[in-house]
């Protein structure tokens, strides 16, 4: 990365650090950096109520022209949300009978409000995807226009390790994709290389690893207009002067065109299973999904067969429904013990395999659990 320039304008100890860079055009270039390290940059609530205010903030400062979203060292942008919070809460809650730790609610609740705000910001949001870019990372990495990946960004979604479902604007994501990736990646939680990334649209553009500080060199050159409009074509034009990274092989070129997520739980787990030996990397997916929850695969199933189309209110007011029904089921915070906690890696998911899942189990987490959804005023709110 280029030598740092400018200090941040908080605290420069906190998980998310802020800068205003001024641009040669006599602009802002506003980046906000995740800068947890020991934990991948991992999002907690601490870097979104952050981030949030600051957003705002930016979006009405007619001196910013476009945010750059960036992640601290070398391993990754963000390997996802705060897990074990989460997990906390969730046993005192389950241990209660009761939601005496609001935890897992707000935090839901505040990380799709952000990545809401990202989706539909008006200026430009480039967001620099090197190294892991996973989870609640990938859904801050997708909230933005310009996504730019390296020869080292690793993507997923592996919330069906965890008995979860792919989140964060996930929705989003997956129903823009072609039904093949979107099946594949969600019900497998393969990773993908930068190739895929560009290949399917989840990045707009690869520089190398060791070149991208150089994405904000060029940003800082721009000159830019400070009309919305305009400064969209900045960005673009600044992006795309950039050189091109060497990235390696696609993977998503062994996946048939027709996988989709059509009918039932089983038919849709059958179909992947065919795929087995067409590559390393499909059966590495396979046998990931054979240890996955099944109940997260129902869901996931179910969320496909519901994200093309949504626009991003009504993607996040499914997922706060999903999310809230899986803190409250025991399936997730089950498989972040075996995972994260306890380490052992033999998760005890409430249902043996899919022939012992009931439709309605999986049915219930997609059922309201309050008359008013936490999200309801998202295209209204600032």
């Amino acid at each position: 990365m280029a030598t740092e320039s400018t200090a941040p304008i908080n605290d420069a100890g906190a998980p998310l650090l802020l800068f205003e860079h001024a641009t040669a055009s006599g602009h802002v270039l506003a980046e906000a950096r995740l800068n947890a390290e020991a934990t991948l940059n991992s999002l907690s609530l601490e870097m979104i109520d952050i981030l949030t205010p600051a957003l705002a903030r930016w979006v009405a400062d007619a001196r910013v022209v476009a945010v750059l979203l960036t992640g601290a060292g070398e391993r990754a942008f963000s390997a996802g949300g705060d897990i074990q919070a989460l997990y906390r809460a969730m046993v005192r809650n389950h241990a209660a009978g009761s939601a005496v730790d609001r935890y897992p609610y707000e935090f839901f609740e505040r990380e799709y409000r952000l990545d809401y705000r990202l989706h539909t910001c008006p200026k430009p949001v480039i967001a620099l995807g090197h190294g892991i870019v996973m989870g609640g990372g990938l859904g801050i990495f997708s909230g933005a226009r310009f996504r730019i990946v390296t020869e080292k960004s690793r993507i997923a979604l592996p919330e069906i390790t965890i008995g979860l479902f792919p989140d964060a604007g996930a929705t989003l994501l997956l129903g823009r994709l072609a039904p093949a990736v979107a099946t594949f990646i969600a019900m497998t939680g393969s990773h993908l290389n930068g190739a895929d990334a560009v290949a399917t649209g989840i990045a707009t553009h690869a520089v190398a690893a060791a070149a991208r500080g150089a994405v904000r060199d060029a940003l800082l050159a721009a000159d830019w207009t400070g009309r919305t409009d305009g400064d969209r074509e900045v960005a673009a034009g600044a992006l795309a002067a950039l050189p091109v990274a060497d990235l390696p092989a696609r993977q998503i070129d062994d996946l048939p065109e027709t996988l989709a997520a059509d009918g039932s739980l089983h038919e849709v787990v059958a179909r992947i299973e065919a795929l087995g030996g067409r590559s390393r990397w499909i059966d590495n997916g396979i046998a990931t999904m054979r240890r996955g929850c099944p109940a997260s695969l129902g869901i996931v199933v179910a969320q496909l067969q519901r994200a093309r189309g949504l626009g991003p209110a009504e993607a996040f007011r499914l997922e706060m429904i999903i999310a809230t029904q899986c803190a409250d089921h025991r399936d997730f915070a089950e498989g972040v013990r075996a995972l994260l906690i306890d380490k052992d890696n033999a998760p005890r998911w409430q249902h043996a395999g899919l022939a012992a899942l009931p439709d309605d189990y999986v049915a219930a987490h997609l059922r309201a659990p309050w008359p008013v959804n936490p999200l309801h005023d998202l295209e209204t709110s600032t």
